[in-house]
């Protein structure tokens, strides 16, 4: 219970003479001016402004403190005692730490803040309340009556009013007259209010509430505040409230643009769950919808509930509407049941599953739809990516997923990245690292989706099942031991069936100074198959062992200089890599999971020019490459990076794969590619391929981004490869004007003359709100294009109505960000 500050002493004190006063050591009472607002004696008095409604900062409780006598000035005067039912007695203290009442007042240098905060006491301990107003009386032991621009404060509370009266026993406040209670971030006005300070429990009549709470999350975020008025707000202890014929709303209090207006809410910031009853959504004075009963997340957070329906339109499922319903079992478990009505195709339903544990984690999805009107057939999807840690070192996987028909994406789904997929990835895998090596083992599987309006893709082979053992250390003289090899037993029918061994024994010396370094290294390749349904003339068994030898060496120059008057550190560092691999005739071999690497920077220092085991292309050659960085003195991150490199050969090598011919030539493309921060805004980067045989240009690749700040980029790229791709891509996000953006998306192939994927918007940030506007079209793995119309409206802490675009601007806009800055979920990541 608090120790009060009497009003009989104030009055008291206030009675005495001024020369009585000083006679007893104490200095007469007054009514500090700037503690209740007034002006100095002799200077006009302005009335005090009436409380405003806005967030503020949690008090520090500072201001004058009613002095506290050393000894009783004459028998009427009552010595110090503690208040009823206080924890303990507070002592009077020496006059010299006394302090007189009309101290200046210390308060916080921060903007204005309500009255009631703005005027704050010293630092008192917890349970302490303090009072201070024109006229004090009442009761001694029972009440406190405070009249004339009254302050209390406790704790983290703080109330002003024109009349205030404190019933002891009850440790009850009962305030009339422009009633104003800040609470932490709280700030609730109003004619009349009785609370008790205990445990917070009470009622304000005709209220106007400002609750304002920090973002939380993994992710910085506006804090989320609220506001609105009410015909009785109950408080219910600790951050939580009850609301009578309530509005609410997350943007300012004067004419919001948009308000939930209820017969019954319930805000608790404890759950972050507000609940409403007899609810219905306006937005510029125009009703949305009505709902017998909503609740909705505070904070950002995940919820049970009804989720805003989408609303679509696409050209070939029609009109596309879903009511999905959240349901947030646990704080690491959800789930989202999502009925989906589509004019064109009819009823599915669809759900996701989501777990998180200490030692698992995964997701499983599902989607139905009983019968397609257009293909008059069932139609499913379902996927299950799950990750566990079973022991120290030891864990396992499974990434399954699949359809009911070659063409389920293309038809149902909305999203570029989806429907091209062609092989679905069925695998489970356990592995184990151990020090110094790891294995693991595979099954794996696929489900080739062949589309009839396409040229049929090869199935991959199945892997049943695929097993790694990897080791690793150190020899004599720092020598790098290292050993890989696989077992994998390969299935497809109608097709050359078998196992394959392989075993990679290598030992490197690496040799280095802060100038230079050399690494020369060798290693045994040891493969073996064993085959069946091979072609007629194929051994059942083959076996191959190729040595490898290769040097890795490189330079590293440097010199001090400036870049755009900044200090920086220019390198030069020459790099030279030798291969050695004999040939051995590899034609009898089957090809498995073998393809010619794509040629780059990083394969042209490999030892081998194909991805896969089936093939070890013969090698005696030497790569040559030059590169040069300007560093960041200051920060060391690189400002520009240009690198050129070039592979010649001593000997053309000749293992190919089937139906490919040998390249005959002494020497590779010409590889080049240079990247920098031109500024800090923008940034661009550049890669081309040179044939100087043939004096073409295999491939080239510009890109570019400006991005000055959050809500604002460009983006552009052009791709070009020689008699496959020649393409365009530019996206932006950017203010048009006033509160309007616009966002874009253009992609267009030269080489088949056809758009790939187009999209147009506009996003309205109206502060509290955010409209959404966006038009995707997109090409089809069927030679088709498909058109979708995304419209949303987001009402800031509340709810999105209307169909979703922004997984689609994340993906295909580099950059993007929401212009209302959304909060993470903790758990699952970004919304």
């Amino acid at each position: 219970m608090p120790v009060f500050l009497l009003g009989w002493l104030c009055a008291g004190l206030a009675a005495l003479p001024a020369q009585e006063a000083a006679a007893a050591g104490l200095a007469p009472l007054r009514v500090d001016p700037a503690l209740l607002g007034e002006a100095p004696r002799g200077a006009p008095r302005t009335p005090a402004a009436p409380a405003p409604i806005q967030p503020a900062e949690p008090p520090a409780l500072r201001a004058a403190t009613v002095p506290k006598p050393v000894a009783a000035p004459r028998p009427a005067a009552p010595a110090p005692r503690s208040v009823p039912g206080s924890a303990t007695e507070t002592p009077a203290p020496a006059p010299p730490a006394r302090r007189p009442a009309n101290a200046p007042i210390a308060t916080p240098a921060a903007k204005p803040s309500p009255p009631a905060q703005g005027l704050l006491p010293e630092p008192v301990p917890p349970g302490v309340t303090q009072l201070s107003a024109s006229k004090l009386g009442g009761t001694t032991d029972k009440v406190t009556e405070a009249e004339g621009e009254v302050r209390l404060w406790r704790d983290d509370s703080a109330i002003a009013a024109d009349r205030l009266r404190y019933l002891h026993d009850e440790d009850t406040v009962e305030a009339s007259g422009n009633v104003t209670i800040t609470q932490k971030h709280d700030v609730v006005s109003g004619p009349e209010m009785r609370l008790r300070l205990t445990d917070r429990v009470g009622h304000i009549d005709q209220p106007r509430y400002s609750i304002q709470r920090a973002a939380r999350g993994t992710q910085a975020g506006r804090p989320v505040t609220a506001s609105g008025t009410a015909d009785r707000l109950e408080f219910r202890g600790e951050d939580r409230y009850r609301l009578a014929n309530a509005t609410y709303s997350t943007c300012g209090p004067d004419r919001p643009d948009w308000v939930l207006a209820v017969r019954d809410l319930d805000l608790d910031f404890e759950k972050e769950v507000g609940t409403a009853r007899g609810a219905k959504v306006v937005f510029k004075d125009v009703p949305l919808f009505y709902a017998p009963w909503m609740d909705f997340a505070l904070n950002n957070r995940r919820k049970t509930g009804i989720l805003p329906p989408t609303l679509g339109n696409s050209s070939r499922t029609g009109i596309d509407v879903s009511l999905p319903f959240y349901w947030n079992i646990a704080p690491n478990l959800d789930a989202t049941i999502a009925p989906r009505i589509m004019t064109r195709r009819g009823a599915q339903l669809g759900g996701e599953f989501r777990y998180l544990e200490p030692t698992y984690v995964g997701a499983a999805q599902i989607e139905w739809l009983p019968n397609d009107n257009v293909t008059d057939r069932r139609r499913s999807f379902y996927s299950w990516q799950h990750a566990q840690s079973l022991a120290p070192g030891l864990s396992g996987t499974i990434n399954v997923a699949g359809v009911s028909d070659d063409t389920y994406f293309s038809d149902l789904s909305t999203h570029i990245a989806v429907t091209s997929q062609r092989n679905l990835l069925r695998q489970g895998s356990l592995s184990y690292e151990g020090e110094g090596w790891n294995s693991a083992v595979y099954v794996q599987r696929y489900q080739t989706l062949q589309d009839p309006s396409l040229p049929r893709i090869e199935v991959p082979y199945d892997r049943l099942p695929w097993i790694t053992l990897n080791a690793w250390g150190t020899g004599a003289r720092r020598a790098a031991l290292g050993f890989t090899s696989e077992l994998v037993n390969f299935r497809r029918a109608g097709q050359t069936e078998g196992q394959r061994v392989v075993a990679y024994p290598q030992v490197s010396l690496p040799m280095s100074t802060a100038a230079a370094y050399v690494t020369p290294k060798i290693g045994l390749n040891f493969s073996r198959y064993q085959l069946t349904g091979q072609p007629a003339g194929t051994p059942a068994q083959l076996t191959r062992t190729l040595p490898i030898a290769s040097v890795d060496s490189g330079l590293n120059f440097e010199r001090d200089t400036d870049w755009d008057g900044h200090a920086v550190t220019q390198t030069l560092e020459p790099r030279l890599f030798y291969l050695y691999v004999p040939f051995r005739d590899q034609s009898l071999y089957p090809v498995f999971d073998t393809a010619e690497a794509d040629f780059n920077f990083t394969q042209i220092f490999s030892e081998n020019t194909f991805v896969g085991k089936d093939r070890i292309a013969d090698a005696n050659h030497v790569t040559a490459a030059l590169s040069s960085r300007l560093i960041n003195a200051a920060s060391g991150a690189d400002v520009i990076r240009a690198m050129v490199g070039q592979r010649f050969y001593f000997r053309t090598p000749t293992v190919t794969l089937p139906g490919v011919a040998p390249p005959g030539r002494r020497s590779s493309d010409l590889l080049a590619a240079a990247s920098g921060r031109i500024t800090p805004a923008l940034s661009v980067e550049a890669a081309w391929q040179y044939n100087p045989q043939e004096n073409r240009n295999e491939r080239f690749n510009l890109s570019g981004r400006y991005l000055p700040e959050f809500g604002r980029v460009l983006n552009a790229s052009y791709r070009y490869q020689s008699g496959v791709v020649r393409e365009i891509d530019t996206s932006a996000q950017w203010p048009l004007g006033g509160r309007w953006s616009g966002v874009g998306r253009y992609n267009y192939s030269f080489q088949d003359n056809r758009l790939v994927e187009a999209i147009g918007g506009l996003e309205y940030d109206g502060g509290c709100w955010v409209l959404r506007t966006v038009l995707h079209r997109f090409a089809t793995a069927t030679q088709t294009a498909n058109t979708a119309l995304f419209v949303q409206l987001e009402l800031n802490g509340l709810s999105r109505i209307g169909s979703n675009p922004l997984a689609l601007l994340k993906r295909s806009i580099s950059g993007y960000g929401r212009i209302n800055q959304p909060v993470a979920d903790p758990v699952f990541g970004a919304p």
